[in-house]
């Protein structure tokens, strides 16, 4: 348990930068339907996750590992304060002058993208077959749905993406959920897919191009916000229902996350 925790706070020192096309990352969306790190750690695409009450609902009830609960409950808070004050009514004003169509274009758009990390994480999972799909997703996407604003291979083609990530592929190689960690702003997350995080990362285009950091921090949040107009409610419902919200939150993400792995 020592030894998990001072691995714990070197990761802490760590600056981690969220993929563009992910997910997870942007700021993993604590009030959201996906509570991926690798956003995602933690993407929700093409109707791919399951919604917060679903997850909340069948969570199992084998106990967390869960000893930086303090922190983990304070960063909670600031996470849901941010998110109610600043993630929330830019995400309404913006889902106000854009239609939905088009909001779902930008998503798909940067879902094609992501297609690096999906690839090779399905080959790293021993499923070639889902790799190759990838490949023929990113080829028909990118031409017939025009640069993949129109997905194109689910619509016409009936080719599902297959959403992995590295944080999953460590998870398929038999690697736990470890210590469960609610980072600040980035939000739930266990040490694992916090690692993981850190491949996706290196897998993104996005995380080179354009140049300047601060413009790809910029997509990087319009992405987000995107994602969030998408999914409104979802988060605010499952407050509600919660006698508890950090437990709800944090079940339904080790969860979703197993359940991941699993498919």
């Amino acid at each position: 348990m020592l030894l998990r925790l001072m691995v714990v706070a070197l990761l802490m020192l760590i600056p981690v930068t969220t993929p563009l096309a992910q997910e997870k990352t942007v700021p993993v969306e604590q009030g959201g339907d996906t509570l991926q790190v690798n956003a995602s750690n933690a993407e929700a695409t093409n109707g791919v996750d399951q919604t917060w009450e679903d997850t909340a609902d069948s969570f199992s009830q084998e106990e967390v590992s869960d000893p930086l609960e303090p922190f983990n409950r304070a960063m909670f808070v600031l996470n849901d304060l941010f998110y109610s004050v600043i993630i929330k009514p830019v995400a309404l004003i913006y889902a106000t002058v854009t239609p939905e169509i088009f909001r779902s274009a930008i998503r798909n758009f940067f879902h094609n993208l992501a297609m690096p990390k999906h690839f090779l994480n399905a080959l790293l999972q021993g499923k070639p077959n889902v790799a190759g799909m990838e490949v023929f997703r990113f080829a028909i996407n990118t031409s017939v749905g025009v640069l993949g604003f129109y997905d194109a291979a689910q619509n016409m083609f009936d080719i599902k993406s297959g959403n992995e990530d590295t944080g999953q592929t460590f998870g398929t190689y038999g690697i736990g959920d470890s210590v469960y960690i609610n980072w600040p702003i980035f939000g739930p997350s266990n040490l694992r897919d916090s690692i993981g995080l850190v491949g996706d990362t290196f897998l993104d285009p996005l995380s080179y191009v354009p140049n300047d950091i601060w413009v790809r921090a910029g997509i990087q949040s319009f992405r987000y916000e995107n994602e969030v107009s998408l999914k409104m409610g979802e988060y605010d419902n499952l407050k509600k229902a919660a006698l508890d919200p950090y437990i709800s939150v944090r079940d339904a993400y080790r969860q979703t996350r197993r359940k991941q792995i699993k498919e």
